[in-house]
């Protein structure tokens, strides 16, 4: 059983693309519609490049471009290395957000073949605090369908994905506390996770 909420998990994860941000300010220009809208287009192409039969690089290639258009990717990268970031440089947080896009895109990115005969059906929208909630049910070949809350805020200046959350797991804090155990084990050294995370996924 263990292993197959972990596994589920993994390939929830795999179809977020862009899930993982800090927790946004005020932000009610963003409508309900506008939080569907997104939810509806990320699904639309994570459910195209499943159904594609591509490749597994063109599928992590197609992952990667997801991820950047429907994820603030710097507040995403900012988020996942917490407190750390503040002592990071310009530079390195640059370095930092560039390498963690490629490792998301290539660690949930090889999932996808996985969720071949899968779908992702929204079901609804709730406003919560300063962002909205956008409920859906993924149903899975050999697994009861289950949960995916995505929470979209305009805080960036445009509806973007912040986090996803399956079956109360959220994606965004399980990123950070991964990124944080490779950051031990560098002894805190962010050059280092850099490098590790081009080589990780």
């Amino acid at each position: 059983m263990t292993s197959d909420v972990t596994r589920r998990s993994m390939i929830t994860a795999s179809l977020g693309a862009a899930c993982l941000a800090t927790l946004p300010r005020a932000a009610f220009a963003l409508t309900d519609a506008g939080a569907r809208t997104l939810v509806d287009g990320v699904v639309a192409e994570i459910n195209r490049v499943i159904a594609s039969g591509g490749s597994l690089s063109s599928m992590i290639a197609e992952f990667e471009a997801i991820f950047r258009r429907y994820g603030d990717v710097d507040l995403i990268a900012r988020s996942t290395l917490g407190p750390d970031a503040n002592r990071a440089s310009p530079a390195q947080m640059a370095a930092y957000t560039d390498a963690f896009r490629g490792y998301i895109a290539r660690k949930y990115g090889k999932r996808f073949k996985e969720f071949v005969g899968g779908q992702i059906q929204v079901q609804g929208v709730r406003p919560v605090k300063s962002w909205y909630e956008v409920q859906s049910m993924v149903t899975m070949r050999g697994y009861d369908p289950f949960d995916v809350r995505f929470l979209v805020s305009d805080r960036s200046g445009r509806d973007l994905f912040f986090d996803m959350v399956m079956e109360g797991i959220s994606l965004r804090l399980s990123e950070r506390t991964e990124i944080g155990a490779m950051l031990d084990r560098r002894r805190g050294d962010i050059d280092g996770l850099i490098a590790d995370l081009r080589q990780a996924g």
